[in-house]
């Protein structure tokens, strides 16, 4: 990785987009410390002691939603908006078709910006709501929701709007790079609260570097389960046209063991922090002692949390891998699997094995998920808030983005050869 990195940097004009994105970088760190006027910081900190849902939300911020900053919400509303966008081109097949098309993709694109605007504007009014409420915000007027709901929802589309210019003028995905610098932002707080602790003895020595050994070995499992995948061979029959002979060749159909990425966790996390969040408004015992079940203290929520990550791996990458469709378009061009017969058996043995995957995909991200939190409840060391998401996005963004450096050098070698 870093040997890509130092390459890179020796080209210039892979070197000018590294630049530029860490530039970036430094601008969405700079908006993540401009507070929003009129905030009680005393109260701000103490809500955040008590309330540990916040600190879980404050990771994806990388400390904006713990400063109340102008990016408070972060780039959430965007990836909210995507992730509903994407189930809609299922529930309605016109909006289906666009995604088929160049022209209808940027349709699709427009109608998530604005549909993040929309959302972003829900949640910072809700946000603004929720900070009086807890004596964070102690006077709220209606001109002072105006102002912070126009605030918190232009600092959302500034930062969708620094993904982009990341996206086209630097390296990889500019959203996902976004969350990366979030979620590292917190690494060095992190780590001097640790070593602070370390020195005051309520942690040993022997805890700490368990932790970061098993923290190793964490991410190295994650490495491997997001480069595995099931190549399935695909033959082309040869066809004459004219005097001209198309296909013959041999590829193979790349299906990974992770489909869905982190969205079946961020998808369960949502399931499981309703319940919570409608226990404190709610005062009666028999309703909290049924809502107690999703509290993360009780017994029955590794296991809900488990089945339903595995439930929504099934569930996302029924609708981001359509097998129907592919294997009608492999009966279109002359494709096949060999020992497979075209149309409904290939449709079945590509699904067959996608539920396979699935499972035992979903089963990885479900442990995933979940070993975080026994690894710091066994070493002690509390202070690291990384979930299995944070793992997962982190190692996911940081293989794309060494690949993007990748191929860009290989296409400027190719260019040189030309030359």
């Amino acid at each position: 990785m870093f040997d890509t990195i130092v390459r890179a940097f020796r080209l210039p004009d892979l070197r000018k987009k590294i630049l530029f994105t860490l530039f970036i970088f430094a601008v969405y760190r700079f908006g993540a410390h401009i507070p929003v006027p009129g905030i009680d910081r005393v109260a701000l900190s103490n809500l955040f002691k008590t309330q540990g849902l916040l600190g879980f939300l404050d990771l994806f911020t990388g400390g904006a939603l713990a400063r109340f900053s102008i990016f408070a919400m972060g780039i959430t509303p965007f990836i909210n908006a995507s992730i509903m966008m994407e189930l809609l081109t299922v529930v309605f097949p016109s909006l289906g078709a666009l995604k088929k098309e160049e022209d209808g993709r940027r349709k699709l694109t427009r109608y998530a910006r604005n549909l993040t605007v929309l959302l972003a504007a829900i949640e910072a009014l809700g946000l603004t709501i929720f900070m009086h409420n807890y004596k964070v915000i102690p006077q709220l007027t209606p001109l002072y929701i105006i102002t912070t709901v126009i605030t918190l929802t232009a600092g959302t589309t500034f930062i969708m709007w620094l993904g982009e210019q990341i996206s086209q003028y630097g390296i990889g995905n500019g959203v996902s790079l976004l969350i990366l610098a979030s979620i590292l932002a917190r690494f060095p707080t992190d780590l001097t609260r640790t070593f602070i602790l370390l020195q005051r003895g309520e942690i040993g020595i022997f805890n700490v570097l368990v932790f970061f050994i098993l923290l190793i070995a964490i991410i190295i499992g994650v490495v491997w389960e997001e480069s595995a995948e099931r190549r399935i061979p695909v033959q082309y029959s040869r066809r004459v046209v004219g005097r001209r002979v198309y296909g013959g060749q041999s590829t193979y159909l790349p299906l990974k063991l992770n489909q869905a990425g982190v969205i079946p966790i961020i998808f369960a996390i949502t399931i499981l922090m309703i319940p919570p969040t409608i226990g404190q408004f709610v005062n009666i015992a028999i309703v909290k002692n049924i809502l107690n079940i999703f509290s993360p203290n009780s017994i029955l929520y590794p296991i809900l949390y488990f089945l339903l990550v595995l439930g929504f791996t099934y569930f996302y990458a029924s609708i981001v891998f359509d097998p129907s469709d592919l294997a009608e378009n492999f009966k279109k061009y002359g494709g096949f699997i060999p020992g497979v017969r075209p149309g409904k058996p290939t449709e079945e043995y590509l699904s067959n094995t996608l539920n396979k995957l699935n499972f035992v995909g979903g089963c990885f991200l479900g442990l995933i998920a979940l070993i975080p939190t026994f690894i710091e409840r066994l070493t002690g060391v509390t202070e690291f808030q990384l979930g299995g998401t944070s793992i997962l996005i982190m190692v996911g963004v940081i293989l794309d983005t060494i690949k993007t450096l990748e191929a860009q050098m290989m296409m400027k070698s190719y260019e040189g050869f030309l030359k």
